[in-house]
């Protein structure tokens, strides 16, 4: 089951709805996954077992999935990330750290085997973004690329509720230049994605056969891509999950990303008018635009004021 939030009119908050195998879109009652949640606990159903029951009877939408202008699935509290969870990754992070030395050894292996994971928090609400959104490169780094990853949608429990696809927009010179300097490689303003929808757990047969996809087009041409599956995760995601809530405090509709698999070449940044493309099987695709700090400035403060008055009070 796909869960989608779009927009009916300007100025209005987005309408939650599910959209059904065949395109079908049924609006739902709630206002989001949290609510969604909330209710599914109250009646002491799953949230799959709620929105069937409610899309027996419930009217269906003209309009096709297709044609809708689509907002961020769900507003997240918080998005968190682990690093360091693929081969993959654990290579570049240590090519980062030793200025291109591919045969060397740091503290990436080390966290790659540890019995605890890399975890951090990657954004909040205000900072993420939505399909078809405009996600905003750093304006002191000159070696920045996306993550694609597949993110977990969690209740306050820590129950994994749905999946998702995340852009996480990383600095890779501002980290290799020194590890405490994560936070600024990782967190600013539009710098992390979601979309175009979630798919609820209960619907997913095998979470560890997500197939993802990664492309970047430049100027209409594809210049990068690259896939992966979550079958190459080195660790399980219960596993990542134990971590993130342990003596944590947790919120529905909290979210997990999971880490990347997919590096462009380590000569390639992204620049101003990139167009990423993240596809994941069963989730969709999210698509944003790299704007560099000096492009649309105006345009953005607008859109981020909008943000704030209509999603988040």
């Amino acid at each position: 089951m796909r869960l989608v939030r779009y927009i009916e009119a300007e100025g209005k908050p987005p309408v939650f709805a599910a959209c059904t195998e065949e395109g079908q879109v049924v609006p739902l009652p709630q206002d989001g996954i949290q609510a969604l949640i909330r209710q599914a606990r109250s009646e002491r159903v799953t949230p799959l077992e709620w929105v069937r029951k409610w899309m027996r009877t419930a009217p269906r939408l003209e309009a096709s999935e297709e044609q809708l202008r689509l907002a961020v699935p769900l507003v997240a509290p918080e998005v968190w990330a682990a690093g360091v969870t693929y081969a993959r990754s654990r290579d570049a992070r240590n090519y980062e750290a030793t200025g291109g030395k591919l045969d060397a050894t740091t503290f990436y292996d080390k966290v790659y085997d540890a019995p605890r994971p890399e975890l951090f928090l990657k954004s909040t609400a205000a900072r993420t973004v939505g399909p078809e959104e405009e996600m905003l490169l750093r304006s002191d780094s000159n070696w920045q690329i996306p993550e694609p990853e597949l993110g977990l949608v969690l209740d306050g429990d820590g129950a994994i509720v749905g999946y998702t696809a995340g852009n996480d927009l990383s600095c890779r010179d501002i980290e290799g230049e020194n590890p405490l300097y994560l936070p600024q490689a990782k967190v600013w303003k539009r710098s992390c994605s979601l979309g175009p929808a979630i798919v609820l757990a209960e619907s997913v047969e095998d979470p560890y056969r997500f197939e993802l996809a990664c492309r970047i087009y430049r100027g209409g041409a594809l210049v990068s891509e690259g896939t992966a599956s979550t079958g190459q995760l080195k660790r399980r995601f219960d596993e990542l999950v134990a971590y993130l809530i342990r003596d944590n405090d947790t919120f529905d509709g909290n979210v997990l990303l999971t880490g990347t698999c997919i590096v462009p070449p380590n000569a390639f940044t992204l620049q101003n008018g990139d167009v990423v493309e993240i596809e994941i099987g069963g989730i969709g695709t999210l698509r944003n635009t790299m704007r560099s700090p000096t492009q649309n400035a105006t345009q953005n403060a607008t859109h981020d004021s909008e943000r704030s008055a209509s999603e988040f009070g």
